[in-house]
């Protein structure tokens, strides 16, 4: 008896993709929050769901576009999505509403509806990759090894972007802090995308790959577990440390960062590309280490705990090398040469994600520094749309004291005008300009912000500028 089958890959339309992603969102566990932040609930994500479904995620983002808000709510989708491969506990008693967000976040259908949409997520925040990043040429065993081995010993002493926005801030402890936010879906749950890469078989770089998850893990030591340093550093300064506490000012390229490992990690067809790379991040990262450590304790007076940064100094020292020695070159003997351009495209990948982030945080500073001169920009553009010279879109708005607008992004410069009432507008962690009748601020391209309603109604409006320059000519 014979039988014909015909294959077809899964694939959503661009209506089922949004009525799915609208599905997902609208669990309630992830709907708006009355507060800034997160009381040690690690279910408890807010991913706006009456805007999803204005959004289009069926589409790969360019390159110029990765920073629109399409890309921070599909960031904060995939990162729920992924993390229900995870187990996280409250760090204070299971009360009978954690127990149930527990049970919501780890329910069948809360993982059966995140595993339908995710394909087309990851297409649309890392498609960008496929046009930016492309390896070409004959690739041998030697050549390779020709092409990793210098950054071992490359200088690595340079501050990057972020950093240097730190240093000069107004505010750098205010900087610093901001900074420490977006490594924490990280740090937090440090090395977990990498494990899902050591279950299987595949020979001897499987037991080196978890020697250095061991590592990182402390030796089954939870006093020396890089997570707990970090919490101990985020402690020394008075902050918290318990999961997604600050989820609201996560940008979309910290997302973007540590989404990355979890795509490469939860998708085994990109294992080889896992390589590269964690090449790159574990080699790069002692530098990156001495700089943090030496940038947070002049930043605090010596007074924050930067253990977390060097101890990765100290004991991760030999990590690059092994992934080089133990994991890329046996894995490139055992499979011969035609895995080296996914090593290589991991390895270039990342690179790429990494200075996208580094840039837009150094670019979020500055924007929350700017705060009171993008308040004082309010009355010159006010007066070109006021008076006919500049015509824009305008949503009015009326919302009742205590509303909180969780924090989003505009893929255009936006001018906030308020009416009556008062508003505390939030461009970050620790920073905000107070708008009353009559005053507003400019609201820049894709930078983070929220809003809170401080009067017993607030009137206002929302003038999409495009770019606010234009209304100052």
């Amino acid at each position: 008896m014979s039988f014909t089958a015909v294959y077809e890959p899964f694939q959503l339309s661009a209506d089922e993709l949004s009525e799915l992603a609208l599905r997902f969102a609208s669990n309630p566990i992830y709907l708006d929050n009355e507060e800034w932040e997160n009381d040690d609930n690690p279910y408890r994500r807010q991913l706006r769901p009456q805007v999803i479904k204005y959004l289009d995620f069926s589409k790969s983002l360019p390159r110029d576009e990765i920073l629109h808000y399409e890309s921070l709510a599909a960031q904060r989708l995939l990162a729920s999505i992924y993390e229900t491969d995870l187990m996280f506990l409250p760090k204070s008693r299971m009360t009978e509403q954690k127990l149930k967000d527990f049970g919501q976040f780890y329910s069948a259908s809360n993982r059966a509806l995140g595993e339908m949409i995710r394909p087309a997520l990851e297409q649309h925040v890392f498609g960008f990759l496929d046009e930016e990043v492309e390896v070409t040429g004959q690739w041998t065993r030697e050549s390779l090894e020709a092409y990793l081995r210098p950054l071992l010993t490359s200088d690595q002493t340079a501050p990057s972007l972020s950093e240097q926005a730190i240093a000069r801030s107004a505010d750098p402890k205010r900087a610093a802090r901001m900074w420490l936010i977006q490594f924490a879906p990280d740090f937090l749950s440090e090395a977990s995308p990498m494990i899902r890469n050591v279950m299987g078989y595949y020979g001897p770089a499987q037991s080196d790959w978890f020697k250095i998850i061991i590592d990182e893990y402390g030796y089954g030591v939870h006093g020396t577990k890089h997570s707990t340093l970090f919490e101990q550093t985020l402690g020394s300064i008075g902050m918290r440390s318990d999961l997604h506490h600050y989820w609201q000012y996560y940008l979309a390229s910290s997302l973007l960062q540590s989404n990355y490992f979890h795509y490469l990690g939860k998708n085994h067809e990109l294992f080889f590309r896992y390589l590269g790379a964690l090449y790159y991040t574990e080699t790069t990262l002692i530098g990156f280490c001495r700089r943090a450590a030496n940038l947070l304790t002049e930043v605090f007076d010596g007074e924050i705990d930067v253990r977390y940064f060097t101890e990765h100094v100290h004991i991760d020292t030999h990590h690059g090398r092994m992934a080089l020695e133990k994991l890329i070159l046996p894995v490139v003997e055992a499979c011969g040469e035609e895995v080296i351009p996914e090593i290589v495209r991991g390895y270039e990948e990342f690179q790429l994600i990494a200075q996208v982030a580094d840039e837009d945080f150094a670019t979020q500073v500055l924007w929350i520094d700017e705060g009171p001169l993008n308040k004082e920009l309010h009355d010159p553009v006010w007066a070109a749309i006021e008076s006919g010279k500049v015509q824009a879109p305008v949503a009015h708005i009326v919302e009742p004291r205590g509303e909180l607008s969780n924090t989003h992004s505009h893929d255009g410069d936006e001018l906030c005008h308020i009416v009556s009432g008062t508003m505390r507008f939030v461009s970050g962690f620790e920073s905000y300009q107070i708008l009353e009748a009559g005053q507003g601020t400019v609201i820049r391209k894709n930078r983070l912000h929220g809003a809170i309603i401080e009067s017993e109604e607030c009137v206002y409006e929302i003038h999409s500028i495009g770019d606010y320059r234009k209304c100052l000519s």
